[in-house]
Parts: structure tokens; sequence; C-alpha cells
């Protein structure tokens, strides 16, 4: 039974306001998002706290990062030396549809069809399953989430578990119309049937494609993590294995990598270790038993040397552990889709506007309460609040963004911040008003206009009725 082609028309958008409006009133949706910061958001603080020095340790990830996005020239020809000498190919590609032409280039030269991929962000976003269906290329994902999802047509909606929007009675019902019969509500039974379907694409493959964690520059290895055990096939068994992966995913030395193994497992599972992690260096060698005899690592730009040369930079610290997502409370109340690009959750904020433009998705820096918990959360600790602002004043200042209405309040609002006397006058003006008139409530229920979308949901904090500086001049007196 060939795989289900993608519908690639759902979940790609730019009308965040809109998607989020339909995820709120999307009961089965909000079911399934209900328990995600007790679960995946939860494994990840405990993870952390039982570590000693977790603090250290994430501050030594970053560091290395940090260092590394320095001199990521030096490391990125240090790492294709390493893959060449160890018999591998390495192909440079300026955005996806470059990626994607290589990827093609090379099955076709192994005059291949068949196709099995594990679960990679930097695969979905430069479609790469989009350009090889229009190839005729046979394409399988793997990863059991991945599987579902193709099956159902639908994208991922999480970094690390990409059907999480789904309940386990949705999976039953997909998978039932894949296997042509009814299967239980169980997902032993459903994970039991995923692995039945998977073993003969295994077998049948001619390439295996997978994305990658870390490159390390100094031995030209290409790690690769998961639970599921599904990537080890991938690898193994096809007779040419295809890595893709961002250029910011080089780390420097084999040294490095215990580093980011810890972290990673925590923040994305709550794992102190996840179940498999592979470390491909090169194709089989003589006397091996299995893996690839082509070995090719496709390194991608899209736009990567662009933000590494800018002031968001930090960015591309990001090891897509998925740990903001599960910590922030707007993806957890509208979920992945709702973001429209590849990238979702706070992180997402941050790298689709930089990917794909700030314009076509404007709406992104603002879906952010700017609490902090993504940052808190990030292994890398990465200022996710910080780089949200800068693109909200990034946004703001072109020209024609702003209604005049909201630009007029902005220039009042900035005026009266710059004088202390009209500061004074203002907050003044507020606790003889609204302060003394919601005295016995504390909240404003509804505010008129466009201010209105704020109390559409939430209350709005009333101005106190006395000043600070009135109670500290009265305790002076």
């Amino acid at each position: 039974m060939p795989p289900p082609t993608t519908d690639y028309s759902r979940h790609e958008h730019h009308e965040f306001l809109s998607a989020a409006g339909e995820a709120l009133a999307d009961v089965k949706l909000q079911s399934a998002l209900a328990k995600l910061g007790d679960t995946l958001g939860q494994r990840n603080r405990d993870a952390f706290a039982a570590m000693a020095e977790s603090n250290l340790l994430r501050e030594r990830a970053r560091a290395i990062k940090d260092a590394t996005l320095a001199e990521l020239d030096h490391h990125l020809e240090t790492l294709e030396a390493s893959v060449v000498r160890r018999g591998g190919h390495v192909h440079f590609a300026d955005d996806g549809a470059a990626a994607c032409r290589i990827v093609l280039d090379v099955i076709r030269a192994a005059g291949a069809n068949r196709v099995v991929k594990s679960k990679s962000m930097t695969n979905e976003e430069i479609h790469l399953n989009r350009a090889l269906e229009s190839a005729a290329v046979e394409v399988v994902e793997t990863d059991f989430g991945e599987y579902i999802l193709q099956v159902a047509k639908q994208r991922p909606s999480h970094l690390v578990a990409p059907a999480v929007h789904l309940r386990i009675g949705e999976v039953a019902e997909i998978l039932s119309r894949d296997a042509g019969r009814s299967l239980p509500v169980d997902a032993v039974e459903l994970a039991a049937y995923a692995r039945q379907r998977l073993r003969s694409a295994f077998a049948l493959a001619d390439v295996g494609i997978t994305g990658a964690n870390f490159a390390v520059a100094e031995t030209g290895t290409i790690v690769l993590v998961s639970n599921e055990g599904n990537i080890r096939l991938s690898t193994s068994l096809p007779r040419v294995h295809i890595a893709i992966l961002g250029i910011e995913k080089v780390i420097p030395k084999l040294s490095d990598l215990p580093v980011f193994l810890k972290v990673l497992a925590r923040a994305a599972t709550g794992q102190k270790l996840s179940v498999y992690t592979s470390l491909v260096t090169g194709p089989r060698r003589p006397g091996e038993l299995d893996g690839p005899d082509e070995f090719h690592v496709v390194l991608l730009d899209n736009g990567r040397s662009r933000i590494l040369a800018g002031p968001l930079r930090e960015s591309l610290f990001c090891i897509r552990c998925g740990a903001c997502l599960n910590a922030c409370p707007i993806f957890r109340n509208v979920g992945g889709h709702a973001y429209g690009g590849v990238y979702s959750g706070p992180i997402g904020a941050v790298l689709t506007p930089l990917y794909d433009g700030l314009a076509a998705n404007h709406h992104l820096p603002h879906a952010s309460s700017l609490c902090g918990a993504c940052q808190a959360a990030c292994p890398v600790k990465i200022a996710i609040p910080n780089m949200l602002i800068q693109l909200r004043e990034q946004l703001h200042a072109e020209p024609g963004e702003l209604s005049r209405l909201e630009a007029l309040a902005y220039r009042i609002w900035a005026r009266a911040v710059r004088s202390p006397r009209l500061y004074r006058m203002g907050t003044w003006l507020a606790t003889r008003t609204l302060g003394r008139w919601c005295r016995g409530r504390g909240w404003l229920r509804r505010l008129p206009g466009a201010l209105g979308g704020w109390t559409a949901s939430r209350d709005f904090p009333a101005p106190a009725p006395r000043r600070f500086r009135d109670w500290w001049r009265e305790q002076e007196q």
C-alpha cells in the first residue's frame, strides 16, 4: 500500500488570530492540550531540579553554542573535511529549494524511488516530502507520530511530540482507515500496528533520510536522538543515507556532546538520556554488516547566515527540544497549528518571522504574554522574551504597520514616560477616576473600543486608588 500524500494546504497560513480563535473553540483540541503542561512541562522541571548543578550545565551548553557560532565558518570547514575523510559527501544548500534539489539528485543517481524518513523539523522546514512526492518518489515517515500525521494528511504541531494535538480515539480512527479495518482504542495495539506496517518499508527502502540533532566537526559524526529505534533502521538498512541539518547544528568536539545530550533529553521529555542515541560516522566500512554504502550530509543555510550576522543570532542556539512550547500558556491553549509555520510556540514566534518574513507573520511576535516561562524552561537559556520585543520593535518601525490611533497612543505614552510632570499628572488622574471607581472590585471587566480585545477573555487590573508616591509622602510626614 503506497503512503498517502500530505495535504499541504492545511496548517499553512499567516492568520494567527483567526486560527487561535478556532483552536480555542475546538473542544477536542482543548482536551488534548489540557495536560501538556502537567506532563512534558512538569517532567522538564522535575528532571532539572533532580540534577545537581543543572544551572551550570545549561550555562555550559549555552557557552559552547555561543563560541561555536562565533567561528561557525571554521567549524563547518572542519566538519566537511572530517566527513569527506571518512568516505562521506558534503553538500551546501543556500535555501530549501536547493536542499530538495540536492536530495533528489542523490536519489536519482542511486537509481532509487523508495525513501524512509525519520522525524526532522529541518526536513519539514524545506517541505521535503512535497518535493519528493512531486518527483514520484515513495516516502514513508517512520516516527510513530509523524506516520500518524502522514496518514491523516496533517502537519506536525509540536517539535518533539508531532501528534500531541490528537487524542487516542482520533489516532485509532486515523489508523483504522489506513488498515482498512477497525483498530482498538489502545495505545499498545495501535503502536503494534504501525510497527508491523513499517517493517516492510524499512526492508524495501533504497534511501534513508534523517535530520541531525548535532554534527561533531572534529570527527564528522552525525548524532541522532530518538526513543523509538526507527532512526537506526532508517540509517542502517537502506544503501544510501542522507542527513539534512541546519548549519547551526555543528558542535566543535566529541567531548562537547555529553553536555548537550544531558540537557536535550531532560528538556524534551524529562529523561536522563533518550532511549536511542546513534552516532553515525561515514558509510559502511569493509567487514561491517550493516550501514549505508553512501553517506551524504546536506548543510542548510536558509537564512541562518543572515540571522547570524544580526541582533537575533541567539535564536540559533535552539536545539529543538520543545521545552518552551510545553511551558508557554499561549501554546498550551491554541496548539501548534495556529502558528501557521513549521516552528510553533515561543521559539516559533521568533524563527518563523526570521525565516519566512516578519511582515507576513506580524501577529507572531505578539503571540506571547512575555511571562518568561519559555526562557526559564530553555536548556540553553535563550532570551526569547527579549527577542520577541525586538521583533515587535522592528515591526512597529515599518511604515503603515500601525493604525493612526495606535500610533498616536504610542506617541502619547512615549511622551508621558519621558516627562516626570506628565507622568505624575497621568497617574494622579488614573487613581482619582478609575482607581476610586473600581476601589471595591479592583478589576475592569470591559474596556471600550479596540481595548475590548483584552477584556473579551479576562479582566483588566484597575489602577490603585492611591499612588505609591502619595503613600510615600504620607510616610515621610
